[in-house]
């Protein structure tokens, strides 16, 4: 029986063609002979409990100028699916948390989610980290403007960002005696009133903030480092670095067993590990990227064991 997908994602009309990675993914299910089903988050609705939405069928292609196809929209429910990847794009705010009660109504019914709608809401990407306390740099996460003052004073060089900010976004390094720690203070927390997080800087950013993609609780052998520009302590790409795939360090294999069992347990099938140095820094559940940059280095195709893991998961069930 051909297995139906369906992926939540935003308007597919607007990817990058050679990064993106819910496009690997849409590839390797169709290679697989796969039904595609696409669905923007506008098109989710409950109805009498039952989770629905306007969907079409969907063609992904390998070519840079026209990478999809798809067929008129019907309404189905989505537990008509097998599986459905929620690649919706951060950032996590109240509109993402009712997309995945939509969902999780779906999981209810027998649809494989991936990532697990609980866990989506339950693992926020900086405070899981510190799950692992062994694997993180030191950190405190507080709203106090005195308390996070003082961490700064212990620790010098300290990073500050918000609970919620993504693609590096609102992150600000401060060192021994800058005159603007107040006011960064007061602007990231709200005098008070939001928590955020505090992490002593870790000079190994220069060599790149290293994105390991796990799968079904495993890691890849290769990982994405991502340099910043000079003069930037942000490695994001969407700050303006530059991708270079490498192998894991023994060190970044030890995080990735530390970390590993949490994820399987918790149905986190699909997750990226940043790690600066030796340190874990964040653990992206949401919707993560860096697929087509190993794949281009090393000719792997990770959309792939993505999928023929989620056919062991739907063969088990």
């Amino acid at each position: 029986m051909t297995i139906k997908i369906g992926v939540v994602m935003d308007p597919i009309s607007r990817i990058q063609y050679k990064k993106d990675s819910t496009l690997a993914m849409l590839l390797a299910a169709q290679a697989r002979d796969w039904q595609l089903f696409y669905m923007e988050p506008r098109h989710l609705f409950l109805e009498q409990g039952k989770a629905r939405a306007s969907m079409a069928q969907l063609t992904v292609f390998r070519d840079p100028e026209a990478w999809f196809q798809l067929d008129s929209e019907h309404v189905r429910d989505l537990a008509e699916l097998d599986v459905i990847l929620m690649r919706k794009d951060p950032p996590f705010d109240n509109e993402y948390i009712y997309l995945t009660y939509m969902l999780e109504a779906a999981e209810r019914e027998g649809t494989l989610i991936v990532n697990r709608c609980q866990s989506l809401r339950d693992c926020n990407e900086k405070v899981f980290a510190t799950r692992f306390p062994q694997c993180c740099p030191p950190l405190l996460v507080s709203s106090d403007p005195a308390r996070l003052k003082a961490f700064h004073s212990e620790h010098g060089d300290v990073i500050f960002k918000p609970l919620d900010g993504m693609g590096g976004s609102s992150i600000f390094r401060v060192m021994p005696g800058d005159p603007n720690l107040n006011v960064i203070l007061e602007t990231l927390t709200g005098h008070g009133r939001y928590t955020i997080m505090a992490q002593r800087f870790i000079p190994e950013i220069l060599e790149g903030d290293k994105r390991i993609l796990m799968i079904n609780g495993e890691p890849l052998p290769y990982c994405l480092a991502r340099v910043p520009l000079a003069g930037e302590t942000r490695g994001n790409l969407a700050a303006g670095g530059t991708g270079r795939a490498q192998p894991l360090s023994d060190r970044d294999q030890w995080i990735a067993a530390q970390v590993g069992p949490a994820l399987r347990e918790r149905g986190l099938y699909f997750v990226g590990l940043d790690v600066i140095g030796d340190y874990l820094t964040e653990i992206n559940v949401t919707s993560p990227t860096g697929v087509r940059e190993i794949d281009n280095a090393y000719n792997l195709d990770i959309g792939g064991q993505l999928m023929d893991c989620i056919a062991q998961e739907l063969a088990a069930r």
